[in-house]
């Protein structure tokens, strides 16, 4: 898919007369038809072996010249990593339990991931596999809709089925275009560099909250790890009858969409956080009301 839009590319097998394993078809799923095609004399097959992947998780992004491709790894709880423009394999372990979802960077240089228990997200450095946050949705097991990042990286969003969208800020930052990372503490300490001093404009604003934690926090490494988790900064509560995804949108605002049709955008203070506020609702998908 050409990142989040209407475009697919389709390649066939040798059953198919249509599409066979030797052309690429340019699909438009909002016009429903073939919108171009490319032939080749030869069969296009880069095949990477996964783990048994039931949800089809994979996620790619492309910068500059460099694509990276996420997918499930060969055992439990791993994430593959290709690097294609530096011919470099990663293999990330993420959790303990099976992927259930993931999410990359417009740059692929981090990747946000969560466990099919639901309740930690996790992000990594693929360049080095490094951990470099860990945020916590709740105690109870849940099931990962979506995770989605912001364009400038200072904030992540969860959806999942107990009906509440989350939000976290984030410690992390891209300084550099040639693959250079940071992450930059609450008090503005860097904890871990990766790359050259080319820095870019930073993309964490010093004008947004910390994520929560526990009153008990300073004691961590005494008491168990949930003390020092970092909790949502912001939150919206939605139905639980369906599955709703979520991605940002300008100025402080989240998008919602669910299969129901229902489309939510609302907005989030970066300073304080708490509740979200609803700016718009619309439903899609009438259903026709019969009498009885």
């Amino acid at each position: 898919m050409l990142f989040r839009c209407n475009i697919l590319a389709l390649v066939g097998s040798k059953t198919n007369a249509q599409y066979p394993p030797n052309k690429v078809i340019i699909w438009d799923d909002h016009q429903s038809r073939c919108i171009s095609e490319f032939l080749f004399r030869s069969e296009l097959l880069h095949q990477i072996e996964t783990l048994a992947n039931p949800r089809g998780l994979c996620c790619l992004s492309h910068h500059l010249n460099t694509s990276v491709l996420a997918c499930p790894g060969l055992r439990r709880g791993q994430v593959r990593v290709e690097h294609f423009g530096l011919n470099m394999t990663k293999f990330i372990n993420g959790h303990d339990s099976q992927i259930a979802s993931m999410t990359l960077t417009m740059d692929g240089l981090l990747l946000a991931t969560a466990s099919i228990r639901g309740t930690l997200i996790r992000i990594f450095n693929t360049m080095d596999g490094t951990r470099l946050q860990e945020v916590r949705r709740g105690v109870d097991r849940a099931d990962i809709y979506s995770i989605a990042l912001s364009p400038n990286v200072q904030w992540l969003a969860v959806s999942s089925d107990k009906g509440t969208v989350h939000i976290f800020s984030l410690r992390v930052r891209v300084v550099g275009d040639d693959l250079s990372t940071e992450v930059t503490g609450v008090n503005g300490s860097a904890l871990y560099h990766q790359g050259s001093s080319n820095s870019l404009d930073g993309l964490l604003s010093p004008n947004t909250g910390a994520n929560p934690s526990s009153s008990l926090s300073f004691l961590k490494g005494v008491l168990p790890k949930y003390f020092s988790s970092e909790w949502s900064f912001a939150q919206f509560h939605l139905p639980e009858c369906t599955q709703f995804m979520t991605a940002f949108g300008s100025q402080n605002t989240v998008i919602i969409v669910g299969l129901d049709g229902s489309f939510y955008r609302c907005s989030f203070d970066p300073v304080n956080g708490g509740p979200m506020m609803q700016q718009e609702h619309i439903c899609f998908l009438k259903t026709e009301t019969r009498p009885r």
